[in-house]
């Protein structure tokens, strides 16, 4: 479709790994298992931050949104790789490729920023733990989440705005996704304007945060270095040597590829270095920084336990009814007043329900009968 001498097309192809047919289905398997674990471990990561008060701290207020920020980074782009990677027509429609670009811009901009923020934390957590109640208070920490998120929301509005209006001479993208580097090869002429803005950004959003998150840990592993027992300088060094490494992933695999020369490399690595931080960092994220923390599972540990005792949670008639039924659940359970405070009697005026599961048949039949009895 033509306006004026701007190309404007109704949808895209997506090359995709096309060319490598055999390793359509691995890559498929391999894309599938990485994009659920992704889901899960994040997931779990905000429901225990929301329902345990013991980690609503600044830093978990950061990994919570580092967690939905890697769902919607990966929600952008996966699910279209994994139905083109099964599909012989991969196409994709002008205006989702818009949204899948502008997502995926906005959400690895505002990562960039992010990671930089929680790195500041962890510097003043761990060198000025006497002053981080008062610099790192919930205020401020919720004013540096939104300044990442508008900081990436607008320069990826620009440059999803600028690249889709180019003048493109063809609609095969060379690429599983609309990446604005691969969309940008299809223009008829060079832009310099949008190479420079492309540039800039990148420099802003990449070198200038990853030199911030090296000076921070500088100064951490200094801190680290004067612990006096050795078992804590292990488990620090273990910790930060693991965020380092999920830094060094992401920005690193950024790095090449918005910050090398343009004819420099090939198409195909473009697409495994976009694979690794697309899909493999926001897997390895939740890991690394929530799951392995003693914190995080025991909160886990909590919620589950939580849950299982759940099905005890009854729902009965106002009456003496509750004292039978708790006479008959303290015979039955060996540790019931350990359990006792995790079950509510709620009186009602209406006759039995269940919340959050179910009684055995043998606990309502037996309240049952002891319902007949009574009356």
């Amino acid at each position: 479709m033509q306006r004026g001498n701007l190309t404007i097309w109704s949808f895209f192809f997506l090359e995709g790994f096309s060319q490598y047919p055999e390793l359509e289905i691995v890559l498929f398997v391999l894309s599938l298992v990485m994009y659920l674990i992704t889901l899960v471990g994040n997931s779990t990561l905000i429901l225990i931050t929301v329902l345990d008060s013991r980690l609503q701290t600044p830093m978990y207020l950061f990994l919570g949104n580092l967690s939905f920020m890697d769902i919607c980074y990966t929600s952008a782009s996966i699910p279209t790789l994994l139905v083109n990677l099964l599909s012989s027509q991969k196409t994709i429609v002008f205006s989702g490729c818009a949204v899948q670009m502008y997502l995926s811009l906005a959400m690895g901009s505002t990562e960039c920023v992010l990671l930089a923020v929680m790195a500041y934390d962890c510097y003043v957590a761990i060198c000025n733990p006497l002053r981080y109640p008062i610099v790192m208070n919930r205020q401020v920490c919720v004013q540096m989440a939104t300044v990442s998120w508008v900081t990436g929301s607008l320069t990826a509005l620009l440059e999803t705005g600028l690249s889709l209006r180019t003048p493109l001479c063809g609609n095969l993208i060379d690429h599983f996704t609309c990446e604005i580097l691969a969309v940008l090869k299809l223009a008829c002429t060079s832009s310099l304007l949008m190479d420079t803005i492309v540039l800039v950004v990148s420099v802003l959003l990449l070198p200038i945060p990853m030199l911030f998150i090296c000076i921070s840990y500088i100064f951490i592993l200094s801190t680290i270095l004067r612990i006096s027992s050795a078992e804590g300088r292990n488990k620090a060094f273990s910790t930060c040597g693991a965020h380092l490494t999920v830094v060094s992933l992401y920005y690193g695999a950024a790095l090449s590829m918005y910050l090398k020369p343009s004819s420099s490399g090939s198409q195909e690595i473009d697409k495994i270095i976009s694979l690794l931080y697309g899909v493999l960092t926001p897997m390895l994220n939740p890991i690394i920084y929530s799951l392995r923390n003693k914190e995080v599972k025991d909160a886990v540990k909590k919620v589950l336990g939580k849950i299982s005792l759940c099905n005890f949670t009854v729902v009965i008639k106002r009456g003496t009814q509750n004292d039978c039924l708790w006479m008959y659940l303290k015979q039955r359970l060996p540790a019931a007043r350990t359990v006792r405070k995790y079950i509510s009697v709620v009186y009602a005026t209406q006759s039995v329900a269940l919340c959050c599961g179910s009684l055995s048949e043998l606990t309502r039949d037996h309240f049952l009968r002891l319902k007949r009895q009574r009356s």
